[in-house]
């Protein structure tokens, strides 16, 4: 499979990555272990994680998703040289000691990811919001230690808005400090204020690698919610009913409409338009199943003509 340059990072990551949410909530560590093969069988290397995944879930606590990751990097040798691993730091992990982007925080939080994912290195770290209390400066410095030990690869930002990543630029330039080199922001179909705009214009004059979550918008995008009667449909389903309105149902028909020319599903099809999309280099999407594993393939081997791309972008 084609791989894409991750902005000016050195990395090099097929056009779709992996969304390592569903690993201890959705999928047990069997079928994660299945899943995560398949990606890698059909030619993806990128795989999205954090340290507070899946904290939310009944009975967990935070760093499900990094463990069930690192056992299947053991259990298979040799597939770590071949995947790019991504985690964040910065979500609240259970107390005021343990979240934001302090140096004495990144500091511990990086080793703790480390060891969950039973590797020496860490692709590319995020930021995983952006934290008022610590200036961008300090944040950068302690990337810089953990760049120069070699225990991450890159720097990336989560949920940055336009001002907030120009400011970051603007202190790593200031200081001679690693600047981010590559954002993840909400982007999707229904959601395109998110990343359209300043921001979108901002990755591309800077060349910063963009690889947006919740590209199906929590999987609205796959046609599976049509009414509030397929909310029981899953466990995600309580975070879908705000897209069932006029404009969500209009988005659906538009992709449905494509779909039915490519002989492929509403989620293929709602991919391949991020995929298609400048300033976009991979879309994150989970998967729960092999089958959807196939589904990102062809997702990613899908050519969108100009017009149905301006149909959906129209739509939305």
């Amino acid at each position: 499979m084609h791989k894409r340059p991750l902005g000016k990072t050195g990395l090099e990551i097929a056009p779709l990555v992996f969304g390592g949410n569903v690993f201890g909530w959705t999928i047990d560590e069997k079928t994660s272990f299945a899943v995560l093969d398949a990606f890698v069988d059909h030619g993806f290397n990128a795989i999205d994680t954090a340290d507070v995944y899946s904290s939310w879930a009944p009975g967990n606590k935070g760093g499900e998703s990094e463990t069930i990751i690192g056992r299947w990097l053991k259990a298979r040798p040799g597939v770590r040289d071949k995947v790019r691993i991504f985690t964040k730091v910065g979500s609240d992990m259970g107390s005021s000691e343990k979240k934001g982007l302090s140096p004495r925080w990144i500091t511990t939080a990086v080793e703790d990811s480390l060891r969950r994912l039973q590797s020496e290195r860490i692709d590319l770290y995020f930021s995983h919001w952006p934290d008022p209390e610590t200036p961008y400066q300090e944040t950068l410095g302690a990337y810089q230690k953990l760049l120069a030990d070699g225990k991450i690869l890159a720097v990336g930002a989560s949920n940055l808005n336009a001002q907030q990543l120009e400011e970051s630029l603007r202190v790593a330039k200031a200081n001679q400090l690693p600047a981010y080199q590559v954002l993840q922001p909400e982007y999707n179909l229904y959601n395109r204020d998110t990343f359209d705009g300043p921001l979108r214009e901002l990755c591309l004059r800077e060349d910063i690698g963009v690889v947006n979550y919740y590209g199906l918008a929590s999987g609205f995008l796959s046609g599976k919610y049509r009414s509030k009667a397929d909310l029981n449909k899953s466990k995600r389903g309580s975070g879908i009913e705000k897209y069932l309105n006029p404009r969500g149902l209009a988005i659906l028909g538009a992709l449905d409409a494509v779909a039915a020319q490519h002989g492929a599903t509403p989620a293929e099809i709602a991919l391949a338009w991020l995929i298609q999309r400048k300033g976009v280099t991979a879309p994150i999407a989970s998967a729960t199943s092999v089958e959807q594993v196939a589904g990102f393939a062809k997702a990613a081997a899908l050519e969108l003509s100009a017009d149905q791309v301006k149909v959906l972008t129209d739509i939305t």
